[in-house]
């Protein structure tokens, strides 16, 4: 620091011992300037401002005796400002830090301290009194956001402590936080056991309800949403599904008490004071009547993935496009009508189901490049089929390649073709017979009460699959195009082995019926020669319609009786049911199990009662099941007055058939009809009911079994008198009414 002039210089204070002065600092008393005691506070600078001050020391205490008032001395000399009040004056330390005057260092709250200061450098004046921080030369800044010391218009100038608590940081949280409480009370106090405000239940305001007013207002607004019936879409496909149905239901009590139970977060009950506070309704309903309702939509919606591929009628083939697969996503679809419900949205609003899509590999480009290589060259013209060594040919016609040809998608996308063997030789029937000899099926022959299998005999002809494969290679070709048979064994396609494994080698029943009529003698033996030499393999059902198939002049039947709407009338396979009743007695006493038989409707005197049966093509069939684990095969005998029918295979059963008295007799009515030509007179029978017992009995010990009982109930047939039609013109007989004529019985063929 340069040397201070005399005039500006600090006159050291007389109180205080010798050498304070470097601690205290120099202290220049004096009159005020301008008269009154004090400096103008416009005149000070911000070193001589008064700075206020908090209560506690200024700064570390100073030993020494107080300090006095010093003397009067002459007015300091120009430049030099001065205080009227006690000074306080600071000197640097040698190590810089500023030292407390040995004044009174207490002052009170909110007072001043006046420094004397000698006018001079600015400079000079900054090592002169250097800032004491409030509090002590120890002290560094504050908190609560004052500035440090040399920053702001007081600069360099002490500032006052505050206490932690009293700091806004604190301050407002707290009262916030208290506010907030005091908010949250008054709230709980006022909503007591109302639902909370605000309170949103799918679209459906309860806020500040009673439980009982939410309750009602929810199954007025919401619950007739959930149970209407809603719209579905799942991909091009609309359904409607019904809530209802599926037994969901809004549980109102459930909803309420979700709605009106307090939150346990003070937060939740606060933000509801600005904000919605949102609950979800409570559905209810069976999942397994919703699974049925969807599954329900599934079938209209799912659908297997479909190839592109060719479809030919005749010999015209035409491209199949592709469609993909989809399935309904049961689960995803149960949740999406779950949400939908719970959200209480309009029932009108369609509800996206999830589908699962499949793609298909085969596109169409693909079969239309098949369509063009191959299958449109393939029926452009026939095949010559030719023998060796100068054998005749055979030409496969398009119409038997197109019956033929088939199309397999792979999984690389391609669409195989392939030519059927045995589809080619179908469509070519007896035509490759002249290649070779024909193979000879096994068969079972009966002599003298036994039956014998006759053995199968291989042939030789064309190989199907080899001449498959050999059209395959030249389909693709321009006509003319022609293969080489390669001809090869022909196996029967009922060997030896095979017949022999069925077991069949006794006479396991057999049964005989009579009749009389020519016309029904017809049908009878037509009907039992396409029954002859049936095979009924183990665990296969017979049928007598199956087997004679339609029963029409075209197969040689003809017109005979039949019991039609009760009556007896004629139709064309008549009499067929003497068939039925023979075939039902050999499985009857065979052991065989009974699938199927209807007894006539009226007893017929030539049948056993309870064991006879009808039949009627497309409506009556008999039918029985082979429960043996051998074969059965069928001969048939008919004479022009007699049918039997015998059955072969492995003998389990002696069978006795026990019948019981006739029961429940009633009596025939009496039908009087015109005689206007189509009337037929009938006497008439008595109706009963009947049981039959089939007793099972081992073969070699002769133990009874079991029994199987057949309870039959025969209608009793009317009396039919054919009255004569009054002549109008013709008078009255005398005596009273003419007589009807004596009925005479129908023929019942």
């Amino acid at each position: 620091m340069p040397p201070q002039s005399q005039d500006q210089s600090v006159q050291p204070s007389p109180a205080g011992p010798p050498g304070d002065d470097a601690r205290t600092g120099p202290a220049v008393p004096g009159p005020d300037p301008a008269g009154t005691g004090s400096p103008d506070a416009a005149e000070l600078s911000d070193e001589t401002r008064p700075v206020p001050r908090d209560r506690g020391p200024v700064g570390p205490e100073v030993p020494g005796p107080p300090a006095t008032s010093p003397p009067a001395a002459s007015p300091p000399p120009t430049g030099t400002s001065v205080t009227g009040t006690t000074p306080i004056t600071t000197t640097p330390a040698a190590d810089g830090t500023p030292a407390a005057a040995a004044a009174d260092p207490a002052v009170e709250d909110g007072g001043t301290q006046d420094i004397r200061l000698t006018a001079g450098d600015a400079d000079d004046r900054t090592g002169v009194l250097p800032p004491v921080p409030a509090g002590g030369p120890d002290a560094g800044p504050r908190d609560g956001g004052d500035p440090p010391a040399g920053e702001g218009p007081h600069a360099g100038a002490p500032r006052a402590g505050r206490a932690w608590w009293r700091r806004p940081a604190v301050v407002t949280p707290v009262a916030a936080a208290g506010v907030l409480a005091a908010a949250y009370g008054i709230d709980l106090a006022v909503t007591g056991d109302a639902v909370l405000r605000n309170t949103v239940v799918a679209g459906v305001d309860v806020g500040g309800l009673s439980p009982a007013a939410a309750g009602q207002r929810l199954e007025a607004d919401l619950a007739p949403r959930v149970v209407a019936d809603h719209v579905v879409v799942a991909d091009d496909v609309q359904a409607t599904l019904s809530p209802a149905t599926a037994g969901i239901t809004l549980d109102v009590p459930a909803t309420v008490e979700a709605a009106a139970d307090p939150p346990l977060n003070p937060w939740t009950r606060l933000v509801s004071l600005v904000g919605e506070r949102t609950v979800a309704p409570v559905i209810t309903g069976e999942d397994t009547a919703l699974a049925a309702q969807i599954d329900g939509i599934a079938e209209q919606v799912d659908r297997a993935p479909v190839d592109a591929t060719i479809t030919l009628a005749g010999t015209s083939a035409s491209i199949v496009q592709p469609v993909p697969g989809r399935t309904l996503d049961r689960a995803g679809a149960a949740d999406a009508v779950t949400a939908a419900l719970a959200s209480g949205g309009d029932p009108s609003a369609p509800i996206e189901l999830p589908v699962e899509v499949t793609e298909v590999p085969v596109d169409a480009a693909e079969a239309e490049q098949v369509l063009a290589e191959t299958v449109t060259p393939a029926l452009a013209a026939p095949v010559t089929v030719s023998g060796r060594d100068g054998a005749a040919s055979v030409e496969v016609p398009p119409a038997a390649i197109a019956a033929s040809l088939t199309f397999t998608p792979q999984e690389d996308g391609e669409l195989a073709v392939a030519v059927d063997p045995a589809a080619l030789q179908e469509a070519m029937g007896d035509g490759f017979a002249e290649f070779g000899t024909p193979a000879q099926d096994a068969r079972f022959e009966v002599s003298g009460g036994s039956v014998t299998v006759v053995p199968s005999v291989d042939g030789t002809g064309v190989d199907p699959a080899a001449l498959a494969g050999q059209l395959l290679q030249v389909l693709p070709q321009p006509a003319p195009r022609t293969v080489t048979a390669e001809l090869g064994p022909v196996e029967a396609d009922f060997t030896t082995a095979e017949a022999q494994a069925l077991g069949i080698r006794e006479e396991i029943s057999s049964f005989t019926t009579n009749f009389t009529s020519a016309a029904s003698g017809t049908n009878i033996r037509v009907a039992a020669a396409e029954v002859d030499g049936a095979i009924v393999r183990p665990g296969e059902t017979f049928s007598l319609n199956d087997r004679t198939g339609p029963r029409t002049a075209a197969q040689g039947y003809v017109e005979a009786g039949v019991i039609q709407n009760g009556e007896f009338a004629t139709a064309i396979g008549g009499g067929v049911s003497q068939v039925a009743t023979t075939i039902f007695n050999a499985v009857f006493f065979a052991g065989l199990e009974d699938v199927y038989h209807k007894p006539h409707s009226f007893y017929i005197s030539r049948y056993p009662a309870g064991r006879e049966a009808t039949v009627y093509y497309d409506s009556i069939d008999l039918q029985w099941r082979n429960d043996s684990d051998a074969g059965v095969y069928v001969d048939t005998r008919w004479t022009p007055g007699s049918l039997t029918v015998t059955f072969y295979g492995t003998k389990r059963y002696d069978i006795e058939s026990i019948s019981s008295e006739r029961y429940n007799l009633r009596e025939p009515v009496v039908q009087e009809k015109p005689d206007d030509g189509d009337c037929s007179p009938q006497n008439g029978s008595t109706g009963f009911d009947i049981t039959v017992t089939r007793v099972f009995q081992d073969p070699a010990s002769g133990a009874e079994l079991r029994r199987e009982d057949f309870r039959t109930r025969y209608a009793a047939e009317p009396r039919v008198v054919c009255v004569p039609v009054d002549d109008p013109a013709a008078p009255p007989a005398p005596g009273g009414p003419t007589p009807a004529p004596t009925p005479t019985p129908a023929p019942r063929d």
